[in-house]
């Protein structure tokens, strides 16, 4: 036992580094014998040496140690180096984070001081609520408001979950103090969905989320995927507000408002089971079943909105393909599974996480790379040819080798990897259907009850193992002596010259999100500010030549690359090593 001070973390973070990739490389499993040290947090726990296993659970702890120590100001109630919506999604890893630390006490080894971890980043994410700014991002994009809904709705979950887990037996007085935070959380939740959802237009492409309302109109994967996913969790979890506050805002179809907002509110799930049916219809996929970025309408001006052949179609396709788009629809349709009773939903999700998978290079019945190369922890790996989505079983974006992305795309894989555990979080044994408790003999839909839906869903889950363990090892090579991750997980550790690393994206592909927004979507008229996204914050290391760490190029190691870590270790405890 030792105390965590960052003097003495960095030499004994190297060993536990070199330990933990061996561990997990060919088994996934620790010897019982095997005690390392592990400079983890500040209340030096160590997992129990009775149970195997237990490596993933450390290196999650030492990462969100390091994203709450070296990225978040708890004074300023922020994480400084982000913006609006990367702040929102970090946050959200904050919560998520925070449910496993509930729910893992028995892997660590002392509730008493496990429940003050907790408590200490629970008083950072308390703090970030204040930090947040809200009136900012109330002028942001729709898919900006959207990250701050599941956010806040993600904590509530955490709080509902500790409080029930830890402080509902009779011996304890009263229910644990973060209940408190529940109707500020909600009452957040509830505008941001409530402005989000002005973004939903029927007059162009049958309907659809527009992305931005000081931009020409585009529909995009990412704001349709959190409309969907948003929704259902509305549905689900927001517990119901009371405030009537608005915090100054009005609109035309505000006046609700004013008044209490329930739980289970069925327009919630309606607009979760229509926006899911418009991307269905959309065409938004392409060949290797990967969701492209989004549509325009051609011809399309204010002048003309319509012009003069009338085309409301959403017919001008961006081939660019990006991580996070193939993410955040996952935990959308395990929302819409569990509100609806519909298999279907999940058998698209199976079927999306799959086509990821396949897209990075992997083999799913094989369980291994389809390119014969060296182990990603190796010396002198070679690179492997792209697949759409990765190469060698690695997820990757098109802006990781070249060393180009901005801090969009730096939070991309994160959010893959945190929707992912969402997604295989295992199903409950009942489900609440219009107010009423169904069992295992509900019909789904498909052959078979409840009970052979969770088994099956746990099987098909069980198939991800492997990919996500090659995942969290390639990220796990990217730390430096300081406790952070890089952002091209598939990197070789160690190079002089710059990779040969062919990318061959489509040509009707607008890579936005690392170059910036085109001058002809900026729709002029009402384009009153610059949306931020980071694409102007490119280091200058990367002109230098002779570099040695590929993730020191570009924007280097940040918080938003930290966050990726926490969420692919958190995967990799969740859905591998726990089960």
């Amino acid at each position: 036992m030792f105390t965590t001070t960052r003097h003495l973390r960095i030499p004994l973070f190297l060993l536990w580094i070199c330990g933990i990739l061996f561990a997990i490389g060919a088994s996934g499993h620790v010897p019982e014998q095997r005690k390392p040290q592990q400079p983890l947090r500040d209340n030096d726990q160590q997992p129990l040496p009775s149970k195997p296993k237990l490596e993933s659970l450390p290196a999650l702890l030492d990462a969100l140690d390091v994203l709450q120590a070296d990225y978040f100001a708890i004074w300023q109630g922020i994480w400084p180096t982000s913006i609006d919506w990367t702040s929102a999604v970090i946050g959200t890893y904050l919560s998520a984070a925070l449910s496993t630390l509930s729910t893992s006490f028995a892997s660590l080894s002392s509730s008493k001081t496990d429940e003050n971890l907790v408590n200490k980043y629970f008083s950072q994410l308390s703090a970030s609520y204040f930090g947040q700014d809200a009136f900012a991002l109330r002028q942001e994009a729709y898919d900006d408001m959207l990250w701050v809904v599941l956010g806040w709705l993600e904590s509530i979950k955490f709080i509902q979950l500790h409080s029930e887990r830890h402080y509902a037996e009779a011996d304890k007085a009263g229910s644990w103090y973060g209940e408190e935070w529940i109707p500020a959380f909600a009452h957040r939740a509830r505008i941001f969905w409530d402005m989000a959802s002005q973004g939903w237009d029927t007059s162009l492409c049958n309907g659809g989320m527009i992305w931005s309302p000081y931009l020409v109109p585009y529909k995009n994967a990412i704001t349709n995927e959190l409309f969907i996913a948003a929704s259902i969790s509305m549905y689900l979890y927001f517990p119901g507000d009371d405030n009537s506050s608005p915090f100054g805002f009005s609109a035309p179809n505000f006046s609700e408002v004013d008044s209490p907002a329930r739980a289970r509110d069925p327009k919630y799930l309606a607009a979760a089971i229509e926006g899911y049916r418009w991307l269905l219809n959309s065409n938004m996929t392409d060949a290797k079943g990967l969701y492209v970025d989004g549509y325009h309408i051609s011809g399309w001006s204010r002048e003309r909105p319509k012009n003069s052949t009338g085309n409301t179609r959403c017919d001008a396709r961006n081939e660019m393909v990006y991580t996070y788009n193939q993410g955040v629809l996952l935990s959308g349709q395990r929302g819409l599974y569990e509100a609806t009773g519909a298999k279907p939903y999940l058998e698209d999700g199976h079927k999306l996480v799959s086509d990821v998978i396949a897209a990075t290079g992997w083999d799913l019945e094989d369980e291994k790379s389809f390119d014969d190369l060296e182990e990603p922890d190796r010396p002198g790996r070679k690179l492997g040819k792209w697949h759409g989505l990765g190469r060698s079983g690695v997820l990757e974006e098109a802006c990781d080798a070249p060393g180009y992305c901005s801090q969009d795309s730096q939070t991309f894989k994160g959010i893959f990897f945190h929707h992912l555990t969402l997604f295989c979080a295992r199903l409950p044994e009942h489900l609440v259907l219009d107010g009423v408790f169904v069992g295992k003999d509900f019909d789904t839909g498909k052959p078979g009850g409840i009970d052979e839906v969770r088994k099956w869903h746990d099987e098909q889950c069980a198939r991800y193992g492997p990919w996500i363990k090659h995942n969290a090892k390639a990220a796990l090579t990217t730390v430096d002596t300081e406790g952070r991750f890089g952002m091209w997980w598939g990197a070789p550790p160690h190079t002089m010259s710059a990779p040969d690393a062919d990318i061959d994206l489509p040509a009707e592909a607008v890579d936005y999100r690392n170059n910036g927004v085109p001058q002809q979507w900026k729709n002029k008229p009402r384009y009153t500010r610059e949306i931020q996204d980071g694409s102007d914050e490119i280091n200058e290391k990367s002109a230098r030549i002779g570099i040695m760490d590929l993730n020191d190029r570009g924007r280097g190691r940040t918080v938003e690359t930290q966050g990726g870590g926490v969420s692919v270790l958190r995967a990799l405890w969740e859905i591998v090593d726990t089960r």
